[in-house]
């Protein structure tokens, strides 16, 4: 079961996107370092497609996207919410940062607009840092990932 602890609309996750930012918790990963660690707990309230539809009903055309932050502990649940909002509500987008090198087998990437990878590893910095090592990509009109970590650092 997928838990939330809380939301935040944000600018800077999803690049030309006003995200909605769902913290998920129950972290397996437990990156060193990490800044959210009290999503490492098991903690918030659950999950589900009402909820995505009492925030969309709130919300409206304020946001543009819906990410999820973590949901690593459950990867096909997070997959099925990602189809539920493409299917209920296709003019939002959809995102997800895993903690993850590999997207689950349990994932159909089709379902998500965004997808970044990668633990958070101090010594290479997070996504506004070269040397990085997670990614974020997003899927082009064909279909395809593309690479746009690069988007992030400063030029």
């Amino acid at each position: 079961m997928l838990k939330y602890v809380n939301t935040g609309i944000v600018f800077q996750e999803i690049p030309d996107e006003v995200t909605l930012a769902v913290n998920l918790s129950n972290c397996p990963i437990k990156c060193p370092d990490c800044h959210s660690s009290y999503l490492w707990e098991d903690i918030g309230e659950e999950l589900t497609s009402e909820v995505i539809d009492q925030w969309v009903k709130k919300l409206g055309t304020d946001i543009t996207c819906i990410s999820f932050m973590g949901g690593d502990s459950d990867p096909g649940s997070v997959d099925r919410l990602a189809c539920y909002i493409h299917q209920t509500y296709p003019e939002y987008k959809v995102g997800w940062y895993s903690g993850r090198q590999k997207l689950s087998i349990e994932v159909n990437k089709e379902h998500f607009d965004f997808i970044k990878l990668g633990p958070y590893k101090s010594q290479l910095g997070g996504l506004k840092e070269k040397t990085t090592n997670q990614k974020l990509y997003k899927k082009t009109e064909k279909g395809e990932f593309v690479d746009i970590t690069s988007r992030f650092w400063k030029k």
